[in-house]
């Protein structure tokens, strides 16, 4: 991998001052408990409003309910494992009279409660991207298989270190064992061919070929400082996954600093357009690309849809899951995996 090049920073960050408990309202119409102008009332509930997928998720939205004319309403909370903020939000959304919500649980079991409440109210709720457990405790979910994704980085990364001695560090989300955390780095497990012995379970695995875990928050900042512990505990590590690019980019200035950019390849998931560059770049050897905006989409039509004629949505699966799509991006393809060159990747970025 070309690591020399230098590394692209994301320029996508919305600001999170200010966001407590009563979470950030960043609404296309008026704020709760406001005149209600007949328009349909639909919530977007995200963990974070600063993660830049999350920022392409609410664009996403946005522009749907432009298109079909209804009142979107969104909150953020403080953190990526922040429920209360979420239980909060919810809350506000019923009593404002929503007709459909769509959220990426923080907590996909502590949520469960406050969403029964919803639904015993009459509103739909929509979980995107992760799915909630159990997962028939919301409407629909329109998200990636994210241990698909998962998966495909460790075929991929399994074929790239052939002949080599792996030394694996992991750079997960956080130690609450959130379930998109766990899909993810589970999947890179099984696709790498470790046995993960509690599939539902980060951290139990007894494989000599993995150094640690270390939790970032999903961020460079974190990505950055987890990378350094692991690289002070064991300075032979060879192959980084990491939750998702902001936390792959801080991971490469720590590899960088340490002068060991030639000797250790790096995954990760998340396929927007700055992580692309730095899969163009040879920041990241491989990263599977999710599409926010076809869930976002897709969850706001769904609910338009309810409002006029009580109709659910019907998915392949008939469990309520329908798969958005997951695209692995990497210009070092290997036999037997499908994948995408950076140029797809950049026209197609979190589409």
């Amino acid at each position: 991998m070309a690591h020399r090049l230098k590394l692209r920073r994301s320029a996508l960050a919305a600001s999170s001052a200010g966001i407590g408990l009563t979470l950030l309202l960043t609404s296309c119409g008026s704020g709760i408990g406001a005149h209600d102008d007949g328009k349909t009332i639909v919530g977007l509930i995200t963990k974070t409003d600063d993660n830049p997928f999350y920022v392409k998720m609410r664009e996403g939205a946005q522009k749907k309910a432009r298109e079909l004319g209804v009142d979107l309403r969104t909150f953020a909370g403080k953190g990526q494992a922040d429920n209360d903020s979420q239980v909060k939000a919810i809350e506000n959304l019923v009593a404002a009279g929503a007709k459909g919500i769509l959220i990426t649980p923080a907590d996909s079991g502590a949520i469960i409660p406050a969403i029964d409440r919803a639904r015993k109210a009459g509103v739909m709720v929509v979980a995107l991207d992760s799915p909630t457990e159990p997962a028939t405790a919301v409407d629909a979910t329109f998200a990636t298989d994210n241990r698909l994704a998962g998966r495909m980085i460790g075929e991929w990364a399994k074929a790239r270190m052939a002949g080599k001695r792996p030394r694996i560090a992991l750079l997960d989300l956080s130690p609450e064992q959130v379930k998109v955390d766990v899909l993810r780095d589970q999947g890179f497990l099984e696709g790498f061919g470790v046995d993960v012995r509690d599939p539902k379970r980060i951290g139990d695995e007894r494989d000599s070929r993995i150094v640690g875990h270390e939790v970032t928050g999903a961020n460079e900042e974190g990505g950055r400082a987890a990378m350094e512990k692991l690289l002070q505990r064991n300075g032979t590590i060879n192959l980084v996954y990491t939750v998702n690019e902001p936390a792959a980019a801080g991971a490469y200035q720590a590899i960088k600093a340490a002068g060991k950019q030639k000797d250790i390849t790096i995954v990760s998931i998340d396929g927007g357009c700055p992580g692309v560059k730095n899969v163009a770049a040879g920041v990241i050897g491989a990263t599977s690309m999710q599409f926010p905006v076809k869930m976002a989409a897709k969850g706001v039509a769904a609910v338009a849809a309810y409002a006029k004629d009580g109709d659910k949505p019907s998915t392949p699966s008939g469990q309520g899951f329908t798969n958005t799509g997951v695209s692995l991006i990497t210009d070092t393809p290997v036999s037997g995996l499908e994948s995408k060159q950076p140029d797809w990747g950049l026209s197609h970025c979190w589409g």
